[in-house]
């Protein structure tokens, strides 16, 4: 009779999450993947146990004999899985988490237990069982679906890292078994098909089809709960407890948050609802948060795509649960701040812009996080840069202080610039492959300096176009950075012709996939009298000097431009003389070295490579410019704010 009823049950699966449309007009993704849960949370244990009715249809033309699905909770089960030799922490007994399955049926009906596998794709670790196979009785044939309900028990970490819990505060995230992506030839990088499943690193993220999600929660009736749904239904229950049923479609993840103490607020943008959870004692923070959300919704709507759902919760931990911090699930994230955050320092705003943004690079368009992290965390970091840089100032967005005025933009580029380690590899790894702690530095800041050169060159308007045409083209179909390649080549080329070359390719090769630095030095100026002699022939050269000047006619005068750096880039020079007039002259700098030569009356007296500081992969911008009559007055008195910046810096850490 068991078997009957799960029969029964799985069958009626598809119709409640393929084909029902309860918050979107119509499905924005294929649905490869969807999921119905009942959990309800211990509060004594500090577990979830759920009950899951998931499918997967296989959209490829050959039968798929397995599945591959995460379990990602288990990466906190000891200090050995892969995780946390990475992480290069220690997990005691009391702060390990872990998930258990404890039943596993088929679509049959048929008992699957038996023919689980656990293994390491990635690096063979024996001890890491984030991820599973499961050998079918019977392949799923093409245009298929494999059915299965999944009982299982998550046991939370108590040391928050992403997700878990501290005291009776709970950010769970990763609790469920989840099916990776079943990817076809030709997609991606796939030579042929296969799932792409891999473990839990310490510096990877997540690659996920756009599902729907059903999911029922309960629990004790004092928590305020939030989560990537739609809230549809509320009961409270004889035992204290309290169940909610929420509906997300066409997202790539399903978290939720709970604590007692979450202080609620509500305000609106346009058709989304959106709801803000935060401690009760930084009250202050609301106005500025929900600025802070609709400027990043305004401004991505604009430039690269509109937001379709109709809702977003987001969530500012409390500082027992920071560990939670800037974490993204499409419809929830989660930011950072804190009680005393001064109106000066803007990292609460960028914080919630920048998660924000993934919503689109991780959520609509969903890359590969493992295999690309630049694809989002850099093109994310890219649009959060001129997002809180337009909105909050250009020189002062991130830091806004009379004594120091930073941008985002300037504030990213320079984590990337005085890196010792900028040249150690390229953009080009899986995210668990960068050596030396070079992820974060790579993935973020060199992709998105990188990006800002590519408008540099291109132009701010056809750097638009480009991303409002890779949201057009690729919004929920899993697009690799070839793709997004080849969209810039489609845009730039449309605007601009052949004005750059026949493509862009020659960009990505240095900037993406190489590991020189760009550095461009102004060598040297030189302002020497030419002397006659004879038939009027030029005899010598000699120094200007105060007395020959008043005397002879002609200056040779020569501003000579080097290229240190190993990337080549078109720069533009500009080119001051004493008279006041200004020459721009435009380098392809493919060369190592160039001179520009003025023969006249008329001496220079600056020069400025790239002046409107469009390179911004240039490693040091103090070379780029030189002058024959320095003054010295500007010196003292950075120096003198030097002084009053170390008393900023003692009261900033205070805080």
């Amino acid at each position: 009779m068991k078997r009957l009823f799960l029969i029964l049950g799985l069958a009626f699966l598809p119709s409640n999450l393929l084909f029902s449309q309860i918050i979107l007009k119509e499905p924005l993704s294929p649905r490869l993947t969807g999921y119905s849960i009942d959990a309800r949370l211990d509060d004594e244990s500090k577990t979830v146990e759920g009950v899951m009715d998931a499918f997967w249809v296989n959209n490829s033309t050959a039968a798929v004999p397995d599945l591959h699905m995460h379990l990602y909770m288990n990466a906190f089960k000891s200090s050995r899985t892969t995780f946390n030799k990475g992480y290069g922490g220690r997990i005691r007994a009391s702060e390990a988490g872990w998930i258990d399955i404890i039943e596993f049926y088929g679509g049959a009906g048929n008992d699957l237990m038996p023919f689980i596998q656990y293994f390491s794709p990635d690096d063979g670790n024996p001890y890491d069982s984030t991820v599973i196979r499961i050998v079918l009785p019977e392949p799923v044939k093409p245009g298929d679906t494999a059915f299965v309900r999944i009982k299982f028990k998550t046991k939370m970490p108590s040391n928050i890292r992403r997700t878990g819990y501290t005291k009776d505060f709970y950010f769970i995230a990763q609790w469920f078994p989840k099916f990776g992506v079943y990817e076809t030839t030709g997609m991606r990088y796939a030579l042929t098909d296969g799932w792409n499943c891999h473990q839990f690193h310490a510096n990877s993220e997540f690659y996920s089809n756009h599902s729907a999600y059903d999911v029922t929660i309960t629990l004790p009736e004092k928590y305020v709960v939030g989560s990537g749904g739609l809230l549809l239904s509320e009961k409270r229950n004889d035992d204290g407890s309290k169940t909610m049923l929420f509906r997300a479609e066409d997202i790539v993840d399903f978290a939720w948050t709970a604590w007692p103490g979450y202080s609620v607020h509500k305000d609106k943008w346009k058709h989304v609802d959106i709801t803000l959870l935060l401690p009760s004692d930084r009250l202050e923070q609301v106005n500025r948060q929900f600025a802070a959300v609709k400027y990043a919704l305004e401004y991505l709507t604009e430039n690269v795509g509109p937001y379709p759902w109709p809702h977003l919760t987001f969530i500012d931990p409390p500082a027992t649960g920071s560990g939670a911090g800037g974490m993204e699930y499409t419809t929830l994230f989660t930011t950072i701040s804190s009680y005393r955050m001064p109106e000066w320092v803007r990292l609460p705003e960028m914080v919630t812009i920048h998660e924000f943004g993934h919503a689109y690079f991780m959520g609509i368009l969903a890359s590969n996080e493992f295999e690309e992290p630049w694809l989002d965390e850099g093109v994310n970091s890219f649009w959060e840069a001129r997002i809180v840089d337009h909105y909050y100032g250009k020189n002062s967005a991130m830091i806004d202080h009379r004594l120091l005025k930073i941008p985002d933009a300037a504030l990213s580029r320079l984590v990337y610039t005085t890196s010792p380690l900028k040249q150690l590899v390229s953009n080009d790894e899986y995210s668990w492959n960068y050596p030396r702690g070079s992820y974060s530095m790579m993935s973020y800041n060199k992709a998105a300096t990188w990006l800002f050169t590519l408008m540099g060159i291109t132009g701010e308007e056809t750097m638009n176009g480009i991303f409002r045409e890779y949201y057009n083209r690729w919004a929920f179909k899993h697009p690799s950075g070839k793709d997004f390649i080849d969209v810039v080549n489609d845009v730039v080329v449309r605007i601009h012709g052949n004005k750059f070359g026949p493509d862009m390719n020659w960009f990505f090769d240095q900037t993406l996939y190489g590991t020189g630095i760009c550095d461009y030095k102004v060598s040297s100026i030189s302002n020497r009298i030419i002397t006659e002699s004879g038939m009027g022939g030029i005899a010598a050269d000699t120094a200007v000097t105060k007395e020959s000047a008043e005397d002879e006619k002609l200056i040779r005068a020569t501003a000579c431009i080097e290229r240190v750096g190993e990337v080549m880039l078109p720069v533009e020079i500009l080119i001051g003389f004493d008279d006041g007039e200004e020459i721009t002259e435009y380098w392809d700098g493919k060369e190592r070295y160039t001179e520009y030569e003025y023969t006249g009356d008329r001496k220079i007296a600056w020069v400025k490579i790239d002046p409107e500081y469009r390179i911004r992969m240039d490693v040091n911008f103090i070379n780029n410019s030189m002058t024959t009559d320095p003054d010295r007055g500007p010196v003292r008195r950075i120096t003198g704010k030097l002084m009053l910046f170390v008393q900023l810096f003692i009261s900033m850490i205070s805080i």
